[in-house]
């Protein structure tokens, strides 16, 4: 897609600093961080969701998200690591190019789990819920 910033530092129209690079994936140092390291991961062809990959696109993603991980371990040493992505606007996704991001963690950052993002008034019967499933 020709206006994703995303496709723009696939293609090397803006510059990045890579962390971990294969086939499928580029991962690189986000440029407005919320942590030391913060590194975001996306599929070099674009997918506006999930629901837009394929089960082996899937594969080499978690491929490439793994690969990644173990290089922000070795080279920051982190206590901890948040790894999340926001699928569609309501989500939070602001870049509508399907991405991941790891937030490296160590004691006193500041930082919450993912459990801080949403938690909903709404009583939910987990029972009937399941029963949807």
């Amino acid at each position: 897609m020709s206006d994703c910033i995303f496709c723009k530092i696939v293609a090397g129209q803006i510059p990045n600093h890579t962390v971990y690079e294969d086939d499928f994936v580029l991962a690189f140092l986000d440029i407005f961080p919320h942590a030391k390291g913060h590194t975001v991961i996306i599929p070099k062809k674009h997918f506006q969701s999930l629901s837009d990959m394929s089960e082996e696109e899937w594969q080499n993603m978690a491929k490439g998200i793994f690969k990644t991980v173990a290089k922000v371990r070795e080279v920051l040493k982190p206590e901890g690591l948040n790894i999340g992505l926001n699928d569609q606007s309501v989500a939070g996704q602001v870049v509508p190019h399907i991405h991941w991001h790891i937030f490296p963690r160590w004691t006193g950052d500041g930082g919450g789990s993912f459990h801080s993002i949403i938690k909903t008034q709404e009583k939910i019967d987990v029972v009937e819920l399941a029963k949807l499933f």
